[in-house]
This record gives structure tokens, C-alpha cells and sequence, in this order.
């Protein structure tokens, strides 16, 4: 099997053998995987290649240093030599487009795109919109699609692009907020076909939501609604196509207007606070974090769920989570400050043997984490 194959059996006490569920075999989940990761080499180079390790680009130094690395599996000892390394500047977010040969840098003044090694950026359109400064974004479920907020002190404006073309730009009404707080909404971008939705805070507490879309397909220019009242958002996903909220009582699907809808509250996660919210992986995983800082807790498990299980697994108990990824193999990696962690997504959920470990890689800062299918 192409991802796992090169990795031989775990031979370490801790990660014993689990005979005691042959029911409960991974090779449907492995598979598919695989499957996902043959059909995009396949698709760079129009042949079916051999089995490659995957390679995670990691946002590090404050967002000045943008690496690679590739974990690889060999008698059970997990290393991750460091390839390319790049200085970036303002370097905010990693995301990795549809086919995942080139991976996606958010920076606080524009978007770029880059080879597996880091080499070859391509920056994307200028919006029509100046200046362009502290951005967020986001990315849809298909992964074609980046919307990007620029706030350049309360001047807010959105653009969204599609396979790297712009599609549309909008300003958005100022927004009356007191100063912020330890326990303020923050501002959360997600975007879903032509429509994009923000949420940010509201002044007099909670947060208010503004939908972004085209009037008629193909315009340049976005209709914002008015802003919407609504409870504290924590952050926004879009999970398998369904846009979802991280709230104070759960995490619930968002209505077409954007508001969060308490009927629809994951039960799995029960109703409580989660303050991050992340998807992705060849079992399309929801993963759910609360911040340790806002809890007053020294640290908060990170809660994992496939849309079937009555009850969400908990990988480990995680403090300073910056960002995850799930890649198309089935691992799931955490990056805190100064740590890259791997967990085993497909025994995990299957029988708690997340078999966790560090990575070997130095780290300082770090900000993002995604994955990218090194060229063959």
C-alpha cells in the first residue's frame, strides 16, 4: 500500500500490535488514502509513480521562514531530515491547493504560491483594493478557492480568488467594536462556492456575520449583507462542503445566512466551548481545540471526530496549538510554538494508539503547517 508500505511494522513497547480487533481493519481508510495519493502523482506526471513520502512545509520565526520537511518511517525511528529553506516576509498562513503539487503562502500583503521545494513563487493578482495589511484567509472544502480579508485598522475589504484567478473584491462597513479583550470574538473568515462569510465582533458583546456573494455570476464586485447579530464566534471550518462554527454551546452548521444554528449542535463534541476548529484528511476528520489561555487550564485536549463516532476521541492534551494538518496518508500533525508533532489518525480512532511522536525538527515560533506532494 502506497503511504504506509514504506514504513515497516512498529516494533517499540509502546506501540504494540492489537490482534484483538481484526474487525476493525484500517485497509479501507489506508487505501483510500493511497488511492488519493497515486491519482496526484499521477495526475503531474500522467503515470502511476511509486510510493514517495509526503513533504509538510512549516511557517516558522514569526512567519519569516518558510521550510520543508519530509518525515520518514524506518524501523520504527520516525525522522524528518529539513529540506528547502526560504525567507519569507510576513508570512501569516500555509494552505495546499486542489492536486497538492504546489502549496499556498498567506502574507500580510499579498498571496503567493510555491513549488515543493519552496522555489518558483508565483504571486497571485493584486486585488483592486489598497492598501493590503494584517490578512486572514481562508479555503473552501473543493480546496480551489482562497478568500483573503485584508484590515488595514477597521478598513476592511475581502477578495476571492479560484485556482489562483480573482474572482470578486468587496468592501466591507465599518465595524463599531469596543477594545478588545482577552475573550473577544476574533475575526474568522470561510468561504463556500462564490459566497464568502465573516464573522467578527460585535460592539456590546458577541459577534456579527456578513456574507459576501456576487449578484450574478461572473461579477467583479461582491453585495455584503447588512451585519448580523450573533452568539460569540470562535472560529469558522467548512467541513466536506458544510460551513460550521466553533461556539460557546458547540460546534454547529451555519444557516445560508450565516448564522451559527443551535439544532444542529455536534452532539459527538458535546456542547461546549471549542476556540479552534479544523478539517481535512481522507476520512474528512473534524478536529476541535480550546485554547488553555482563555480556559485558564495549562492545557486542552485535542478532540477528533469522523462525522460517525457517538463520541469524539481525544488525541492528547495539547498547549499553544497553532495549526494541523491531516494529510491523504492518515496522519494527523499538530505544530504548537516550537514542536511538530505526528499522530496516527487511522489506529488512533480505531483504538486510542495514536502512536505520537515528535518530530526531530527545531523550531522557533512556528505559525502554519499544510502538506505538499513533492515533485517525482
Amino acid at each position: 500500500m502506497l503511504q504506509r508500505s514504506r514504513r515497516s511494522a512498529p516494533t517499540h513497547p509502546q506501540h504494540p500490535a492489537h490482534p484483538r480487533h481484526p474487525a476493525r481493519s484500517p485497509l479501507p481508510a489506508r487505501l483510500l488514502g493511497a488511492a488519493l495519493l497515486t491519482a496526484l502523482l499521477g495526475a503531474c506526471t500522467g503515470t502511476e509513480e511509486a510510493a514517495v513520502p509526503l513533504t509538510l512545509a512549516v511557517l516558522s520565526d514569526g512567519g519569516t521562514v518558510l521550510r520543508a520537511v519530509t518525515p520518514t518511517d524506518t524501523g520504527g525511528v520516525v525522522s524528518a531530515p529539513e529540506g528547502a529553506r526560504v525567507t519569507v516576509t510576513g508570512g501569516v498562513k500555509l494552505f495546499t491547493p486542489a492536486g497538492g503539487q504546489r502549496l499556498l503562502l498567506t502574507r500580510q500583503d499579498g498571496v503567493e504560491s510555491r513549488a515543493p521545494d519552496l522555489s518558483d513563487p508565483r504571486p497571485y493578482p493584486d486585488p483592486t483594493f489598497t492598501p493590503r495589511c494584517d490578512l486572514k484567509s481562508a479555503q473552501n472544502a473543493a480546496r480551489d478557492r482562497l478568500l483573503i480579508l485584508s484590515d488595514c485598522g477597521g478598513v476592511q475589504n475581502l477578495a476571492l480568488y479560484q485556482t489562483g484567478a480573482l474572482v470578486w473584491t468587496a468592501a466591507l462597513p465599518g465595524a463599531l467594536v469596543t477594545a478588545p479583550g482577552p475573550d473577544t470574538p476574533p475575526t474568522r473568515l470561510a468561504v463556500q462556492g462564490d459566497v464568502g462569510i465573516v464573522a467578527r465582533a460585535r460592539l456590546g458583546g458577541g459577534s456579527e456575520v456578513l456574507r459576501a456573494a456576487p449578484v450574478t455570476p461572473g461579477d467583479a464586485t461582491a453585495q455584503v449583507s447588512l451585519p448580523q447579530a450573533a452568539p460569540a464566534i470562535r472560529d469558522l471550518a467548512n467541513l466536506g462542503g458544510t460551513l460550521i462554527a466553533a461556539t460557546d454551546t458547540g460546534v454547529q452548521s451555519l444557516t445560508p445566512a450565516g448564522l451559527p444554528d443551535p439544532a444542529t449542535t455536534r452532539a459527538a463534541l458535546g456542547a461546549t466551548r471549542f476556540d479552534r476548529l479544523w478539517t481535512g484528511g481522507p476520512q474528512n476528520l473534524l478536529a476541535a481545540w480550546r485554547d488553555p489561555a482563555l480556559a485558564g487550564t495549562g492545557s486542552e485536549p485535542l478532540r477528533v471526530w469522523d462525522g460517525r463516532a457517538a463520541t469524539a476521541a481525544t488525541v492528547e492534551n495539547v498547549t499553544d496549538l497553532r495549526d494541523l494538518t491531516v494529510t491523504p496518508d492518515g496522519f494527523l500533525y499538530t505544530l504548537t510554538g516550537n514542536a511538530l508533532r505526528r499522530h496516527d489518525t487511522l489506529l488512533g480512532l480505531q483504538n486510542g494508539n495514536w502512536r505520537s511522536v515528535t518530530l526531530p525538527v527545531a523550531l522557533q515560533d512556528a505559525r502554519s503547517v499544510t502538506w505538499v506532494v513533492p515533485t517525482p
